[in-house]
């Protein structure tokens, strides 16, 4: 009997949609894989947020580097839930790693986005979004011209002009990973990489919160 090589029943990693795992998969497609699920790009076991940050990573990140994403796919499995904080973090944390290295036009629409995200995050005071508005306020100092356009930007003068801020939180993903992509630095699938790891990171504390009380009773009636 032939042997049978598990490696190549696997999907390959790659940029777009699949119509089936033998054609590849994209990040998305691979969790709907690992979960069992149907194949989709969609797929309900991951945070809408999340996933769609996943999808636009893997389709920008280079053929050659696309294989560093794999090890996060599983982490994505079952990271779902309707905690509200998760789409203001996943945003924030895409932008605020953006914002430095983008274009000035990108910039711009990066900062408008940030600044609104700070004063949405300002309403919780939990670890995770402490820990995420210093990030922003760490990436809006380091885009000073942008901040004050922005500020400008949002004065009642600037009312009637065009509304530069993405208006939904997918196009502010989109502009942030395209940003860094397209960004003059030396590695930029390193922080396409590292983005979608802190983005999983933060959200995983979000969605699975531990519950330490319980495993520490169970310890003391063992004992």
């Amino acid at each position: 009997m032939p042997r049978v090589n598990t490696e190549q029943l696997m999907p390959v990693l790659s940029p777009g949609r699949h119509r089936n795992p033998r054609r590849g998969a994209c990040f998305m497609e691979y969790a709907s894989y690992l979960s069992g699920a149907r194949w989709s790009d969609h797929p309900a076991c991951t945070h809408p947020s999340v996933a769609a940050l996943a999808r636009l990573v893997n389709d920008v990140t280079s053929d050659e580097a696309r294989a560093r994403l794999t090890p996060l796919i599983p982490s994505v499995v079952g990271l779902n839930g309707t905690d509200p904080r998760v789409p203001l973090v996943v945003s924030s944390l895409a932008a605020a790693s953006a914002l430095p290295v983008s274009s000035e036009g990108r910039q711009r629409a990066l900062a408008a986005g940030l600044l609104r995200c700070e004063r949405l995050l300002a309403q919780y005071t939990d670890p995770v979004s402490e820990r995420v508005h210093t990030v922003v306020r760490a990436a809006l100092a380091c885009a000073p011209a942008a901040e004050a356009w922005a500020r400008a930007f949002e004065t009642d003068d600037a009312v009637s002009r065009p509304r530069p801020i993405p208006a939904t939180d997918e196009a502010i993903l989109r502009t942030s990973v395209i940003g860094i992509a397209e960004a003059c630095i030396s590695d930029p699938d390193a922080r396409l990489v590292a983005l979608l790891t802190r983005v999983i990171s933060e959200s995983t504390e979000l969605l699975r919160p531990q519950e330490p009380a319980t495993v520490d009773l169970r310890v003391r009636v063992l004992a």
